[in-house]
């Protein structure tokens, strides 16, 4: 039985577009990371509650709950504020950057983002 070591670390990728969802799933899951997927803000929150990833790549504009309103609701929760969440999106001002970080995210990331920034950015908050 492998050790809880050996498991690699988990990360949300939240994301409404199933083409650049699975862009960020094939480079971090074939970098070493195990990916969980999902598709709109409210997923993204169950699916964090459920499994506490060590990091969340959340988009802003998704159907329903919007990426900002999901990152508040987890970093409210006792549970779940510790989890750092990389906020990965097409709103690309100034504006929408104070957005994203006043809404609770750990860092800021205008698309596109090439896949050698994605990984490097991840590795900072969760080093495989």
């Amino acid at each position: 039985m492998p050790s809880p070591a050996s498991h690699p670390p988990t990360i949300v990728v939240a994301e409404d577009n199933a083409e650049q969802r699975s862009l960020y799933v094939a480079v971090l899951s074939g970098v070493g990371y195990r990916v969980v997927e999902a598709a709109d803000g409210a997923e993204a929150v169950d699916i964090v509650r459920r499994e506490r990833p060590g990091l969340v790549l959340m988009d802003v504009t998704m159907p329903g709950t919007s990426g900002w309103n999901a990152v508040r609701t987890l970093k409210q929760d006792i549970d779940t504020r510790g989890i750092p969440i990389i906020v990965v999106t097409g709103l690309a001002s100034a504006w929408d950057r104070d957005a994203s970080m006043a809404s609770g995210c750990d860092e800021y990331l205008a698309k596109p983002v090439p896949p050698v920034r994605l990984i490097e950015e991840v590795k900072k908050f969760l080093p495989l």
